[in-house]
């Protein structure tokens, strides 16, 4: 993976300094290593004394009941439900490039609320977004460079704690269905900028 980061280190590292952000974004599926090479990119551009904002989707979910039992399909509640897809659109998607601050709703998920934080974001520099079904339709037009993390499932299975992979109806209902469907509609992977293997 090192040497995956290092290339896009080298790829976007003058995108930042030319007086406009530059976003990039980290895709894959569940447990592909997304945070991991997201971190590894910031060393790499602290490293060089790049400014840069990284975002984790994973932190603007909804509350759980907006998300389970909705009476809709496990599959859509995860893919369409699991985040406010407009809201993050307006809110920060339609701002990272010329707002000098975003406010967002961030997920505690000890006390299934969400608060609101604001963001002072870089004046020039790199915005790296990672997160799961980054391409799809709402949100991949808003992103300079766009990097798929590619791990087959069974690798990725196995990362999970082993209560998780006991509720294996969660992941063929929930989990699985909702990434089919995004690799079928969004062809993740064939329209990256970069594919790595995770």
């Amino acid at each position: 993976m090192k040497e995956e980061v290092d290339k896009l280190a080298d790829v976007i590292k003058d995108k930042g300094t030319d007086h406009q952000r530059y976003v990039v974004g980290i895709d894959g599926l569940s447990r592909s290593g997304k945070t991991t090479f997201a971190s590894e990119l910031g060393i790499r551009l602290e490293a060089e004394n790049i400014l840069f904002r990284t975002f984790h989707m994973d932190d603007h979910i909804v509350e759980r009941g907006k998300r389970y039992d909705t009476g809709q399909e496990e599959w859509y509640e995860y893919y369409r439900l699991q985040w406010n897809v407009k809201g993050l659109r307006r809110e920060l998607f339609e701002e990272i490039r010329n707002s000098s601050q975003v406010t967002l709703d961030f997920y505690n998920n000890n006390s299934d609320t969400r608060q609101r934080r604001t963001i002072t974001l870089p004046e020039d520099g790199i915005i790296i977004i990672e997160g799961l079904f980054l391409q799809r339709s709402e949100w991949k037009d808003y992103f300079d460079y766009m990097v798929y993390l590619d791990c087959p499932r069974e690798k990725r299975f196995l990362r999970e704690k082993e209560a998780i992979r006991a509720n294996i109806s969660k992941f063929i209902n929930r989990y699985w269905k909702a990434e089919e469907y995004y690799i079928d509609k969004e062809q993740p992977m064939e329209n990256a900028d970069m594919v790595v293997e995770g």
